[in-house]
Protein backbone atom coordinates (compact mmCIF):
# COMPACT_ATOMS: atom_id res chain seq x y z
CA UNK A 1 0.00 0.00 0.00
CA UNK A 2 3.27 2.54 -0.33
CA UNK A 3 3.35 5.17 -2.71
CA UNK A 4 -0.48 5.96 -2.96
CA UNK A 5 -1.55 8.71 -4.83
CA UNK A 6 -2.89 11.76 -2.26
CA UNK A 7 -6.19 12.42 -3.94
CA UNK A 8 -7.06 8.55 -3.72
CA UNK A 9 -6.57 9.09 0.11
CA UNK A 10 -8.46 12.07 -0.04
CA UNK A 11 -11.59 10.66 -2.26
CA UNK A 12 -11.29 7.35 0.05
CA UNK A 13 -11.41 9.59 3.41
CA UNK A 14 -14.30 11.80 2.33
CA UNK A 15 -16.11 8.71 1.08
CA UNK A 16 -16.20 6.94 3.92
CA UNK A 17 -17.41 10.00 5.59
CA UNK A 18 -20.34 9.69 3.33
CA UNK A 19 -21.35 6.58 3.85
CA UNK A 20 -21.24 6.50 7.27
CA UNK A 21 -22.78 9.68 8.01
CA UNK A 22 -20.63 11.41 9.25
CA UNK A 23 -21.29 13.78 6.29
CA UNK A 24 -24.99 13.31 5.55
CA UNK A 25 -27.23 14.02 2.25
CA UNK A 26 -27.66 17.82 2.54
CA UNK A 27 -24.84 19.09 4.41
CA UNK A 28 -21.74 20.38 2.67
CA UNK A 29 -18.29 19.17 2.54
CA UNK A 30 -15.60 22.21 4.10
CA UNK A 31 -14.06 24.33 1.87
CA UNK A 32 -10.83 23.80 -0.68
CA UNK A 33 -9.10 25.27 1.76
CA UNK A 34 -10.23 23.84 5.25
CA UNK A 35 -9.81 20.15 3.02
CA UNK A 36 -6.09 21.40 2.06
CA UNK A 37 -5.76 22.15 5.65
CA UNK A 38 -7.51 19.07 7.23
CA UNK A 39 -5.05 16.37 4.94
CA UNK A 40 -1.74 18.21 4.18
CA UNK A 41 -2.21 18.26 0.46
CA UNK A 42 -2.88 20.91 -2.16
CA UNK A 43 -6.13 22.20 -4.30
CA UNK A 44 -5.35 20.41 -7.17
CA UNK A 45 -5.27 17.18 -5.17
CA UNK A 46 -8.55 18.01 -3.25
CA UNK A 47 -10.29 19.03 -6.71
CA UNK A 48 -9.21 15.61 -7.97
CA UNK A 49 -10.75 14.35 -5.17
CA UNK A 50 -14.20 16.05 -5.30
CA UNK A 51 -13.93 15.52 -9.01
CA UNK A 52 -14.28 12.05 -8.90
CA UNK A 53 -16.66 11.85 -5.65
CA UNK A 54 -19.15 14.29 -8.52
CA UNK A 55 -18.49 11.96 -11.37
CA UNK A 56 -19.92 9.20 -9.12
CA UNK A 57 -22.73 11.07 -7.88
CA UNK A 58 -22.02 11.02 -4.06
CA UNK A 59 -21.45 15.04 -4.38
CA UNK A 60 -22.87 18.17 -6.27
CA UNK A 61 -20.02 21.25 -6.28
CA UNK A 62 -22.56 24.34 -6.83
CA UNK A 63 -21.03 27.86 -7.51
CA UNK A 64 -21.40 30.47 -4.69
CA UNK A 65 -22.99 27.76 -2.71
CA UNK A 66 -20.49 25.14 -1.97
CA UNK A 67 -19.97 21.13 -2.25
CA UNK A 68 -23.41 19.45 -1.06
CA UNK A 69 -23.67 15.70 -0.37
CA UNK A 70 -26.24 13.97 -1.99
CA UNK A 71 -28.20 10.73 -1.19
CA UNK A 72 -26.31 8.64 -3.21
CA UNK A 73 -28.70 5.58 -2.76
CA UNK A 74 -30.37 7.87 -5.50
CA UNK A 75 -28.09 7.81 -8.17
CA UNK A 76 -26.02 4.46 -7.63
CA UNK A 77 -28.37 2.32 -10.09
CA UNK A 78 -27.67 5.09 -12.78
CA UNK A 79 -23.70 6.09 -12.75
CA UNK A 80 -21.78 4.13 -9.99
CA UNK A 81 -20.59 -0.23 -9.60
CA UNK A 82 -22.90 -1.26 -6.51
CA UNK A 83 -21.59 -4.67 -4.91
CA UNK A 84 -24.04 -7.44 -4.01
CA UNK A 85 -24.15 -6.97 -0.13
CA UNK A 86 -24.26 -3.21 -1.15
CA UNK A 87 -27.87 -3.64 -2.83
CA UNK A 88 -28.98 -6.03 -0.19
CA UNK A 89 -28.81 -3.19 2.47
CA UNK A 90 -29.96 -0.21 -0.20
CA UNK A 91 -33.21 -2.94 -0.15
CA UNK A 92 -33.18 -2.76 3.75
CA UNK A 93 -32.09 -6.15 4.37
CA UNK A 94 -29.65 -6.62 7.37
CA UNK A 95 -27.10 -8.45 5.63
CA UNK A 96 -24.49 -11.03 7.73
CA UNK A 97 -21.69 -13.45 6.48
CA UNK A 98 -22.11 -16.92 7.25
CA UNK A 99 -18.88 -18.67 6.97
CA UNK A 100 -16.26 -17.23 5.23
CA UNK A 101 -12.60 -18.60 3.75
CA UNK A 102 -9.84 -17.03 1.83
CA UNK A 103 -7.13 -18.58 0.61
CA UNK A 104 -4.32 -17.85 -2.19
CA UNK A 105 -4.15 -19.89 -5.41
CA UNK A 106 -2.83 -20.01 -9.04
CA UNK A 107 -4.99 -18.18 -11.57
CA UNK A 108 -5.42 -20.30 -14.20
CA UNK A 109 -5.98 -19.86 -18.02
CA UNK A 110 -9.48 -18.47 -17.51
CA UNK A 111 -9.14 -16.44 -14.43
CA UNK A 112 -5.71 -14.85 -15.93
CA UNK A 113 -7.22 -13.98 -19.01
CA UNK A 114 -10.26 -12.09 -17.90
CA UNK A 115 -8.16 -10.56 -15.13
CA UNK A 116 -5.18 -9.39 -17.93
CA UNK A 117 -2.67 -11.27 -15.77
CA UNK A 118 -0.13 -14.64 -16.12
CA UNK A 119 -1.58 -17.71 -16.27
CA UNK A 120 0.17 -18.83 -12.50
CA UNK A 121 -0.04 -15.45 -10.98
CA UNK A 122 -0.96 -15.54 -7.40
CA UNK A 123 -4.85 -14.51 -6.86
CA UNK A 124 -6.99 -15.00 -3.58
CA UNK A 125 -9.88 -16.53 -3.84
CA UNK A 126 -12.65 -15.45 -1.37
CA UNK A 127 -15.31 -17.62 -0.48
CA UNK A 128 -18.32 -16.57 1.60
CA UNK A 129 -22.39 -17.40 1.87
CA UNK A 130 -24.01 -13.95 2.19
CA UNK A 131 -27.40 -13.69 3.98
CA UNK A 132 -30.21 -11.35 4.37
CA UNK A 133 -32.36 -11.45 7.55
CA UNK A 134 -30.34 -14.14 8.50
CA UNK A 135 -31.31 -16.44 5.98
CA UNK A 136 -28.82 -17.36 3.20
CA UNK A 137 -29.14 -16.10 -0.21
CA UNK A 138 -26.20 -16.40 -2.17
CA UNK A 139 -22.98 -18.41 -2.43
CA UNK A 140 -20.08 -15.84 -3.63
CA UNK A 141 -16.80 -17.12 -4.73
CA UNK A 142 -13.83 -13.72 -5.67
CA UNK A 143 -10.64 -14.06 -7.30
CA UNK A 144 -8.63 -10.91 -6.45
CA UNK A 145 -5.48 -9.85 -8.20
CA UNK A 146 -2.72 -10.46 -5.26
CA UNK A 147 -0.18 -8.08 -5.99
CA UNK A 148 -2.67 -4.99 -5.60
CA UNK A 149 -3.42 -5.91 -2.23
CA UNK A 150 -0.49 -7.06 -0.06
CA UNK A 151 -1.95 -8.88 3.22
CA UNK A 152 -5.56 -9.05 2.22
CA UNK A 153 -5.81 -12.54 3.44
CA UNK A 154 -4.41 -11.56 6.85
CA UNK A 155 -7.50 -10.34 9.17
CA UNK A 156 -9.95 -10.71 6.37
CA UNK A 157 -12.70 -13.07 7.15
CA UNK A 158 -15.22 -11.03 8.73
CA UNK A 159 -16.30 -8.38 6.54
CA UNK A 160 -19.36 -7.77 4.83
CA UNK A 161 -18.77 -5.61 1.89
CA UNK A 162 -15.59 -6.62 0.03
CA UNK A 163 -15.93 -3.37 -2.61
CA UNK A 164 -16.47 -1.49 0.71
CA UNK A 165 -13.37 -3.17 2.57
CA UNK A 166 -10.74 -2.69 -0.53
CA UNK A 167 -12.23 1.15 -1.11
CA UNK A 168 -11.18 1.79 2.73
CA UNK A 169 -8.17 0.20 3.44
CA UNK A 170 -6.29 0.19 -0.10
CA UNK A 171 -8.03 3.06 -1.23
CA UNK A 172 -9.14 1.69 -4.21
CA UNK A 173 -11.00 3.32 -6.96
CA UNK A 174 -13.71 1.29 -8.99
CA UNK A 175 -14.09 2.68 -12.45
CA UNK A 176 -16.29 0.10 -14.17
CA UNK A 177 -17.56 -3.31 -14.12
CA UNK A 178 -18.73 -6.22 -17.27
CA UNK A 179 -21.23 -8.41 -15.81
CA UNK A 180 -22.78 -11.41 -17.36
CA UNK A 181 -26.09 -13.17 -15.85
CA UNK A 182 -27.48 -16.63 -16.67
CA UNK A 183 -29.95 -18.84 -14.81
CA UNK A 184 -29.21 -22.07 -13.51
CA UNK A 185 -30.79 -24.62 -10.90
CA UNK A 186 -29.61 -25.55 -7.35
CA UNK A 187 -27.63 -28.67 -7.80
CA UNK A 188 -27.57 -30.95 -4.09
CA UNK A 189 -24.60 -29.00 -2.41
CA UNK A 190 -25.92 -25.62 -3.41
CA UNK A 191 -29.79 -26.58 -1.71
CA UNK A 192 -28.01 -27.71 1.34
CA UNK A 193 -25.95 -24.10 1.83
CA UNK A 194 -29.08 -21.93 0.78
CA UNK A 195 -31.83 -23.97 1.98
CA UNK A 196 -33.88 -25.03 -1.15
CA UNK A 197 -35.24 -27.37 -3.21
CA UNK A 198 -32.83 -29.68 -5.58
CA UNK A 199 -33.65 -28.14 -8.96
CA UNK A 200 -34.88 -24.52 -7.47
CA UNK A 201 -33.82 -21.97 -9.84
CA UNK A 202 -30.80 -19.90 -9.00
CA UNK A 203 -29.19 -16.33 -10.88
CA UNK A 204 -25.51 -16.57 -11.19
CA UNK A 205 -24.18 -13.73 -11.81
CA UNK A 206 -20.36 -12.98 -13.05
CA UNK A 207 -18.66 -10.16 -13.07
CA UNK A 208 -15.42 -8.25 -13.92
CA UNK A 209 -14.76 -5.44 -12.33
CA UNK A 210 -12.28 -2.59 -12.77
CA UNK A 211 -10.36 0.16 -11.41
CA UNK A 212 -8.05 2.82 -12.17
CA UNK A 213 -5.28 0.27 -12.11
CA UNK A 214 -7.25 -2.45 -14.77
CA UNK A 215 -9.46 -5.11 -14.24
CA UNK A 216 -8.66 -6.59 -10.00
CA UNK A 217 -12.04 -8.92 -9.20
CA UNK A 218 -13.52 -11.60 -10.86
CA UNK A 219 -16.68 -12.70 -9.45
CA UNK A 220 -18.74 -15.62 -9.73
CA UNK A 221 -22.68 -15.48 -7.12
CA UNK A 222 -24.71 -17.82 -7.07
CA UNK A 223 -27.95 -16.48 -6.16
CA UNK A 224 -31.89 -17.73 -4.75
CA UNK A 225 -34.29 -16.54 -7.78
CA UNK A 226 -36.92 -16.38 -5.17
CA UNK A 227 -35.27 -13.45 -3.30
CA UNK A 228 -33.04 -11.59 -5.87
CA UNK A 229 -34.10 -9.71 -8.69
CA UNK A 230 -31.57 -7.59 -10.88
CA UNK A 231 -33.38 -4.14 -11.77
CA UNK A 232 -31.88 -2.59 -15.37
CA UNK A 233 -32.11 1.49 -15.58
CA UNK A 234 -32.05 3.00 -18.90
CA UNK A 235 -31.15 6.41 -20.18
CA UNK A 236 -30.50 8.05 -23.38
CA UNK A 237 -30.00 6.14 -26.98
Amino acid sequence: MKNIPAYKIVYSSLKQSIRDGSLPPGSFLPTETELCKQFNVSKTTIRKAISLLAQEGHIRVTQGRGTEVLDSSTTQKLNTVSSFTETLVQKGYSVSTRGAFIQTVRADAHIAKVLNIPEGASVYNVQRVQCADGAPIAIMENYLVADMFPNFHTGYADFISLYATLEKDYHLIITKAEETIMAATATFIESQILNVEVGEPLLISKRVTYCDRGPFDYSILKIRGDKYSYSIHLAGR
